[in-house]
């Protein structure tokens, strides 16, 4: 892990450099009244080297689509190995700007060195003047992955792999019926392949557990999803103060194909709170979600498990599927800074904790924290989008994360 710092900061270095120069060239550049500094971002820089003059939008245009491209090679900080992946984010306004939040759709296919695949699609569409929501997460991916059982006092090296393929289709569609706050109904699926072992051991003697736990058994759940929404961002992808609320209960029947009837609850809660009135971003993140399965027959694979959340953010500093239970609370803070007053370079401090409920008397006993800092490049301007490079450190690991966009 230390040698993959050194490689990243020294790859790195010339793009900071480099940036830092051309920032305090732009920090001289008043708009009006020495209050405010031109926004720069990296395409602003490669168009600085390569001579390239930016397109002429004419002043009757008005739907915009803004990308952000970011391939590279990097630590996996969900495996601790190598991966290869493209994140493409794409955002715009389906209305007016002035109304309507922005919109995103984000495709990360990877390759991870140690045979995992994916293949995921996200996106949050907002229509004018945000009087619908529709969010959409489709995953096609080969994931053998580690697994500790339940509870949150397992070993570290008391693991297990379970290989499988998955597919997932989640779809939800919500109405504004107050300002901020909208109700709807969506549909998930999860269907499970192939389940495996490496080894004479199987997956139901490893976890004691006995739903979906069965060797070279498919597992398959359908149900449908309540959903209830308050949102006052403007923008996820790099969300300014506000607060966002998210609770979805989900309900699966066999009549819809799912091989048990099993019923779980996710409430999401976050706020960002401005230090600042003016100036260059002073933000503070708070984030905590509470996922609980609500009936026996919950497959072991869709139990509550620590990045396993519907975004896959949470437990930096953590490797992916460390804990699972049946019930998982977790709680994160994070503080965000720019370092350039143009928004072209920033930092993060951050810390979380996480609990999961024992097998046996289904309480909250072990708490394990982790924290980290990390650095932010701002990819685009326009729609806020950062390049997130973040290290995080736990009690026997850590990890480095490379995302667009924020944690959360």
């Amino acid at each position: 892990m230390g040698k993959a710092v050194l490689v990243l900061f020294f790859c790195l270095l010339p793009v900071m450099v480099m940036a830092q120069s051309l920032a305090n060239i732009s920090d001289t550049l008043k708009i009006s009244n020495d209050t405010a500094v031109a926004q720069r971002d990296l395409i602003d820089i490669a168009r600085s080297i390569f001579k390239i003059k930016p397109r002429k939008i004419s002043t009757t245009e008005k739907k915009k689509i803004y990308f952000s491209v970011l391939p590279i090679s990097s630590s996996d900080g969900r495996s601790g190995g190598r991966a290869l992946f493209t994140s493409t984010t794409a955002a715009f306004y389906l209305g007016d700007q002035a109304t309507t939040n922005l919109s995103s759709f984000t495709f990360t296919p990877y390759f991870n060195l140690k045979g995992r695949y994916g293949l995921p699609i996200r996106s949050n569409i907002w229509l004018d003047n945000n009087q619908w929501n529709i969010v959409g997460d489709t995953r096609m991916l080969v994931y053998p992955q580690y697994t500790w059982g339940l509870g949150g006092n397992q070993p570290e090296g008391d693991k297990f792999l379970v290989n499988y393929k998955y597919a997932r289709f989640y779809q939800t569609v919500m109405k504004k019926i107050e300002p901020y706050l909208y109700a709807g109904l969506g549909y998930n699926l999860d269907y499970y392949l192939d389940i495996d072992s490496d080894g004479d051991n199987n997956l139901r003697n490893f976890t004691h557990y006995k739903y979906g736990t069965a060797t070279d058994q498919d597992v398959f759940s359908s149900g449908v999803t309540f959903n209830l929404l308050y949102d006052t961002r403007r923008n996820s992808i790099n969300p300014l103060p506000g607060a966002y609320v998210n609770v979805v209960y989900r309900a699966n029947s066999k009549i819809l194909g799912s091989h048990t009837n099993w019923q779980s609850l996710y409430i999401d809660l976050r706020k960002y709170v401005s230090l600042s009135n003016s100036g260059p971003k002073n933000v503070l993140a708070f984030w905590s979600y509470y996922w609980t399965s609500l009936t026996p027959g919950t497959p072991y694979l869709n139990l509550p498990s620590l990045g396993w959340e519907p975004y896959q953010r949470s437990g930096r500093g953590f490797v992916q599927n460390r804990y699972r239970g049946q019930r998982l609370a977790y709680f994160e803070t994070e503080y965000r800074r720019d370092i350039t007053r143009n928004g072209l370079l920033g930092f993060v401090l951050f810390a979380n904790v996480n609990s999961v409920t024992e097998a046996n008397t289904h309480d909250f006993v072990y708490w394990h924290p982790a924290g980290g800092t990390g650095l932010r490049f701002k990819f685009n301007k326009k729609s806020g989008t950062n390049i997130s490079l973040d290290y995080g450190v736990s009690k026997n690991f850590s990890s480095i994360n490379l995302n667009l966009g924020e944690t959360f």
